[in-house]
């Protein structure tokens, strides 16, 4: 026991030490816990002799992550993207596939082995993705909840080969396997999904009265169904997800949420350090070359084989490159499936080796390309329109008319901002990225249209030369930035009103021109201390403004509205 806590408070230092480099140099964190691994590998110091420990946080962060994102997806959600989810994510499986079989043969691999190649070039990591999403505040984008559909559509796919490859194994006709598994899996389905229609709802309150026994139920519920789909022939990253699916119909799905992300980034730090770790350079000999052909194939041609299935499909040029950037590595599920192979003796050891060094590459490729999208695309935009059709299907222009008021993001800040356009009879515009909330204001007949603000396109072809108002809720500062620079050259006199995260953007955004900037945290305050000033010691003025504010509450939880939580409070 002692020698283990040792080992863990050392591979700790030697995280601590990498992410502490990767932070000074400006660098994502997940590279910083990937080189850890490989440090703290055979090829290097070879800190991890059991390496069960690890594997056991692994698994613990990763069920942790998709029950999290269960919780934030609810089957409206996959209702609304479902199609093309299923278009992408088949699509993409293959044509990868085709294309990395024939390019692996070309490089002189056997045909089995590049069977296995190719299949597990097709997977992207919905970890890494969903870890980056959330990190860039996407996930309720258009092409955030796109690419959770195909990932989701891409995991099943892979289950399902993983399943039958399995089958081999234990002497088990595939077909008889498969189909124990479905009707298994089916039986459990409609059980929990009862249970958490007509049960859960009933028990919410006696949960939410104690934090700490809402947190020991999270826990339970997530790991207990987990375990329970491992059980029945399925995997535990299913289990997880499924439950935190059915959770979501809960009113205290977001509170649930918020007390364990700080779980779940211990926990899934394991995986990374262990991905890393799993590589041993001795045995690529000169596999080199082909493992960067390869990289460059999934950095570049997954991305390119996505945009043509996005554009074909009606979808702009912007949404098309967000979403190709999301396939742009290899999964986890992959380094499983060759694992498997290596097993079964279908393929040598040193291809496990190959496919864990061109999943570092394109991991690390990806994490830059999509923490930096934004900033990437403008230079390439014209390059792209090759991509899209004359007629998209989510992009929504002004048409002929143009309006004097521009909210750009409603929800929290902006609800109250609508409100006082709506009270005032503005002539005004709602443009907001989740489309499933510009539904819901197009059906209460409030002026409102898609549009992802930080897509200079959408800017572009906004009419603001007459307008005389423009408020941004976005927290982004590189997004009101971009906002600033676009109003200074077509007109100079509207009045901009944006949002800030620090003081230091605050004072960055006012020298850029923004005629004021919203910092929640501080309004909070200055508004009290008005209401203190005008109701000063009279309990009935204060009654009547508690009256306003719970009226006010009330109709922003009937619009689906939630106090973010601490990490995500500027959103």
């Amino acid at each position: 026991m002692e020698e283990i806590f040792l080992q863990l408070s050392l591979v700790l230092l030697i995280i601590l030490g990498i992410s502490f480099i990767m932070r000074m140099l400006k660098q994502p964190l997940i590279i910083g816990y990937i080189i850890a691994g490989i440090i703290i590998g055979p090829s290097f110091f070879n800190l991890l002799s059991n390496n069960e420990t690890i594997n056991t946080f692994s698994q613990l962060g990763i069920a942790f992550l998709l029950f999290i994102v269960g919780l934030n997806l609810s089957p409206k959600v996959i209702k609304e993207v479902g199609k093309i989810s299923l278009i992408t994510g088949v699509g993409q499986v293959i044509f990868t596939s085709i294309v990395g079989y024939f390019i692996a043969r070309g490089l002189g691999f056997p045909a089995i082995t590049s069977l296995y190649i190719s299949i597990a070039l097709t997977f992207s990591s919905t970890i890494i993705i969903l870890k980056l999403l959330s990190d860039k505040d996407s996930l309720d984008k258009l092409f955030g909840k796109i690419s959770i559909g195909f990932l989701l559509v891409q995991d099943l796919i892979a289950i399902i080969t993983i399943l039958i490859i399995s089958s081999f194994s234990n002497g088990i006709g595939t077909t008889g396997f498969i189909f124990e598994n479905f009707i298994n899996g089916i039986l459990i389905l409609v059980i929990l999904f009862s249970l958490s229609y007509f049960i859960l709802p009933k028990i919410s309150s006696f949960l939410s009265k104690s934090q700490e026994f809402l947190f020991i139920f999270a826990i339970s519920w997530g790991l207990g169904l987990a375990a329970l789909f491992f059980y029945v022939g399925f995997s535990f990253e299913i289990g997880a997800l499924v439950a935190g699916i059915m959770l979501s119909m809960s009113p205290y799905s977001y509170e649930v949420s918020s007390k364990l992300k700080p779980l779940r980034d211990f926990f899934i730090i394991s995986f990374f350090v262990l991905l890393g770790s799993q590589l041993i350079i001795q045995e690529l000999n000169n596999l080199w070359i082909p493992a960067i052909i390869f990289s460059l194939f999934v950095l570049i041609g997954n991305p390119i084989i996505m945009m043509i299935l996005m554009g074909m499909s009606g979808y702009s040029k912007n949404t098309g490159f967000m979403t190709g950037l999301i396939v742009a590595q290899v999964s986890e599920f992959s380094l499983i499936l060759i694992a498997l192979g290596v097993r079964l003796g279908h393929i040598p050891q040193e291809i496990l080796s190959f496919l864990t060094i061109i999943a570092l590459i394109t991991i690390a490729g990806s994490t830059y390309l999509i923490m930096y999208a934004d900033k990437i695309y403008p230079f390439i935009s014209d390059y792209l329109r090759i991509f899209e059709r004359k007629n998209i299907k989510e992009k929504e222009l002004l048409k002929d008319n143009y309006y004097e008021y521009l909210l750009l993001g409603e929800n929290r800040i902006g609800f109250s901002i609508m409100k006082s356009f709506i009270h005032q009879k503005k002539n005004y515009i709602i443009i907001d990225y989740n489309p499933e909330r510009v539904k819901k204001l197009k059906a209460k007949g409030i002026n409102s249209i898609y549009g992802d603000v930080s897509n200079s396109d959408l800017i572009d072809s906004m009419r603001i030369g007459r307008a005389k108002m423009i408020v941004s809720t976005i927290p982004e500062k590189e997004i009101n930035l971009m906002i600033l620079e676009k109003i200074k050259e077509r007109n100079r006199k509207a009045i901009v009103i944006v949002t800030a995260r620090t003081i230091s953007d605050t004072l960055e955004l006012y020298k850029k021109g923004a005629d004021y900037v919203i910092l929640p945290h501080f309004l909070g305050g200055e508004y009290t201390a008005k209401i203190i000033e005008k109701c000063q010691e009279n309990k009935r003025l204060y009654e009547s403004e508690k009256n306003k504010h719970i009226n006010d509450i009330k109709e922003r939880l009937k619009e689906g509205q939630q106090h973010p939580s601490k990490e995500g409070y500027y959103k």
